[in-house]
């Protein structure tokens, strides 16, 4: 019990963080093409960091957006046939996604993300306007897992914690 509480906690504060970086994010991004379109109209010579700046910006706030969307179940489901389900096999099947969506989350997200951005920071890529290393741009992937990750734990330990008071009662 307290554990699940420990559990829904932290999904709360790593939701608040969440949902405030991508305001910022976002405000950033909408700063950085209105200067672009600032440059290119009014002053005739458009930035030349800009587009790439929005770019990078826009992999963030795509990555920990559906981060977002995830944590507040805003994503696409279809449930049709899962809601035809009898109690039981319907809370298996919620536990068994959860499961599988950690799982992906894990593997592919933050392992398979992680090494995408160890190799990039290894070679020293760098963004051709901003210098920027790559490896920090595609660190939007393991970063977008974690989140993800932490929202399923929280998810299974609430699911399986009812199942558990249910059966006390």
């Amino acid at each position: 019990m307290i554990l699940t509480q420990a559990i829904e906690t932290l999904s709360r504060l790593t939701l608040k963080l969440l949902e405030w970086t991508v305001i910022i994010l976002m405000s950033g991004l909408v700063l950085d093409v209105t200067w672009q379109v600032l440059t290119r109209y009014l002053l005739g010579k458009p930035s030349a960091w800009t587009d790439e700046l929005a770019t990078i910006l826009m992999i963030w706030v795509a990555a920990l957006g559906a981060s977002l969307g995830f944590a507040r179940k805003a994503h696409l489901g279809i449930d049709y046939f899962v809601n035809l389900l009898p109690k039981k096999s319907f809370r298996l099947t919620q536990i068994l996604t959860q499961f599988f969506i950690g799982v992906f989350a894990l593997s592919v997200l933050i392992y398979g993300g992680g090494e995408l951005v160890r190799l990039t920071l290894r070679t020293e890529q760098l963004s051709p306007a901003l210098g920027i290393k790559m490896g920090f741009v595609y660190a939007a992937i393991p970063i977008s897992g974690i989140f993800i990750l932490i929202t399923t734990i929280a998810s299974l330990s609430s699911l399986l914690s009812q199942g558990r008071s249910s059966t006390d009662s």
